[in-house]
């Protein structure tokens, strides 16, 4: 598996340790256990999974008996058990571990591929829930979770998606499941959901692909996908809440030559420097990375840069901004005054944004 290493950068004869960019804590907040509402309703169910909630051995009791009726002829005993596990595994974390242990995770894996929506949104919600303990990820990918998460991204309700997504990001924190989700087809899935989901599903699909793209194929089949497109869409929407979680996915992919040429292609450049224009400080300064990278290695991306009137604003970046985004704005600047020949910058294949 090739991931992408941070490496030094060097450019008339300065040597930069870090270019990269590591403040993404707030840009992406953890898919965390699902949304919905704690208890829909007071039945006697309920009431049970309340009283299993405040007493462990109850739970205990509780969760082997719904772990039994998983695999039950009913398909309402099916739906109310995958929900109340569900749940449990939500409102607990000691629950977590618990389910795993009682033998929950392969029937739950099977309920993924059912064709009743509602018990497929279920079964993928609480696993999940079970994902979000580190000791459940590893169980969850070698029972064969990924191929039916991935085709309840494909055919699940807009519900089980975003969840799947999550529980996708979940097992992809096992580095060797990168690549597995990678080739089971869930990157394309991924893409369209950012491109066309609701809010959560957009900052799901996000964060999943930010995680799953720091596999060099992974960039490779997300740019194949065509994700440049709603990547610079979302950055050049202010309004979308999307700019910072978008911008970390694209300096995760501009590395690759393939995802450079798409980025220009898809009206990137103007995007880029309207950010470092009226940008937050952080914006500034992935803005100012990715464009480093697309400018090294190409006196025609560097024109275009120059051309879109980025130097003033890279200039005021580099009087005002952080000393992260000083130091970058003044290698930028450098980099686009330098005589249009392709030999005054030293080149390097990759540099870490």
């Amino acid at each position: 598996m090739e991931t992408e290493n941070p490496v030094n950068y060097k450019y008339m004869g300065r040597s930069f340790n870090d270019l990269s960019i590591n403040d993404d804590s707030t840009a992406f907040s953890d898919c965390n256990s699902d949304r919905s509402g704690e208890f829909p309703s007071a039945s006697s169910q309920n009431r049970r999974l309340v009283l299993a909630c405040a007493n462990s051995e109850n739970s205990d009791e509780l969760i082997r008996q719904l772990v039994s009726d998983l695999d039950s002829c009913s398909i309402d005993e099916q739906k109310q058990a995958a929900l109340e596990l569900r749940l449990l595994a939500k409102n607990k974390p000691e629950n977590r571990l618990k389910i795993a242990k009682a033998g929950a995770i392969r029937p739950l894996i099977s309920l993924i591929s059912s064709s009743d929506p509602y018990l497929q949104e279920n079964g993928v919600t609480a696993i999940l829930n079970l994902s979000l303990c580190d000791e459940n990820k590893e169980l969850i990918a070698s029972a064969g979770a990924i191929k039916p998460l991935v085709r309840a991204l494909r055919t699940g309700t807009s519900t089980a998606k975003e969840n799947a997504a999550c529980a996708l990001l979940r097992l992809s924190q096992v580095e060797e499941n990168k690549v597995a989700i990678g080739r089971s087809g869930a990157i394309p899935l991924l893409v369209n959901l950012l491109e066309n989901g609701g809010f959560r599903g957009k900052k799901d699909a996000s964060t999943a692909l930010y995680s799953l793209c720091t596999v060099k194929e992974n960039k490779i089949r997300a740019v194949e996908a065509g994700i440049m497109r709603p990547l610079v869409e979302l950055m050049a929407d202010f309004g979308s809440n999307m700019v910072d979680k978008s911008a970390f996915v694209m300096s995760v992919l501009v590395p690759v030559p393939e995802a450079k040429t798409a980025l220009v292609e898809e009206g990137g450049i103007p995007v880029l420097v309207e950010i470092i224009e009226v940008g937050s400080q952080r914006q500034k300064e992935i803005a100012v990375a990715i464009l480093l990278q697309i400018c090294e290695d190409s006196v025609l991306f560097r024109t275009m840069v120059a051309r879109e009137g980025a130097i003033p604003p890279l200039v005021a970046l580099s009087q005002s901004g952080t000393n992260r985004a000083k130091q970058k704005a003044e290698t930028l600047i450098e980099l686009l005054r330098q005589p249009r020949s392709g030999n005054a910058a030293a080149r390097h294949s990759d540099v870490s944004v």
